[in-house]
């Protein structure tokens, strides 16, 4: 998790309050060393301040969004400015996926970056199981190497569906729109993973094989 702030007291805080969820927590003071930490380290989501000097939040937001690698990465502005709707659209234009007043409600902050934190986990486990299928596509002349990847799939696939089940109920107590999309979309490549998984079986493979030596 990285957090962006150029007061060292506000990084302390954000330190304690977001130390309990037991993350890498990683301190940028500027627009410009976040930027940098970026290029060497996954975040599963960015606090990010609003006023900084040189370049502020919204400019470090523009450059985040820009990159390949790191575009798809949550951002969370907190801001001690008293923002009007103006202020507010100009933070969602740059691409945060929440804008947090300071001060601000530990709770209430823990509760949303734990969401993201879910869904950084559950995406990162999608990723290992399409890992495990290109796996199991590169192996189909060995049936014995196949269909133990298969079954391997198959388990941790099932293991995902259900965090993501979990998830998806998390989310309808305490709607967020910008995780519930996301979740949407993970929920779209599960199911997409998993009709694959289902049409490499042992059923499919049968059916593959017979059709080869017609």
């Amino acid at each position: 998790m990285l957090l962006v702030d150029d007061r060292p007291e506000n990084l302390l805080a954000l330190e304690a309050v977001l130390s309990a969820l037991d993350q890498t927590l990683v301190r940028a003071s500027s627009g410009e060393e976040a930027l940098k930490a970026l290029l060497t380290d996954d975040f599963a989501v960015i606090l990010l301040d609003v006023q900084m000097p040189g370049m502020d939040g919204f400019e470090t937001a523009a450059h985040i969004k820009r990159r390949e690698k790191t575009r798809d990465i949550p951002i969370i502005f907190l801001t001690a400015i008293n923002h009007g709707p103006h202020h507010t659209f100009r933070g969602y234009a740059a691409g945060a996926v929440d804008y947090i007043s300071k001060p601000f409600d530990p709770w209430a902050l823990r509760a949303k970056v734990s969401v993201f934190l879910d869904l950084y986990q559950t995406d990162r486990q999608l990723q290992e199981q399409a890992a495990l299928l290109r796996m199991q596509l590169q192996q189909r002349d060995d049936p014995h190497a196949a269909g133990s990847v298969l079954a391997e799939l198959s388990v941790r696939l099932k293991a995902v569906e259900e965090q993501a089940e979990m998830l998806s109920k998390q989310l309808d107590d305490d709607p967020e729109v910008s995780a519930v999309a996301t979740a949407a979309q993970l929920d779209r490549r599960i199911a997409h993973l998993r009709r694959a998984v289902d049409a490499l079986g042992p059923e499919a493979v049968a059916r593959e094989n017979t059709e080869l030596h017609r």
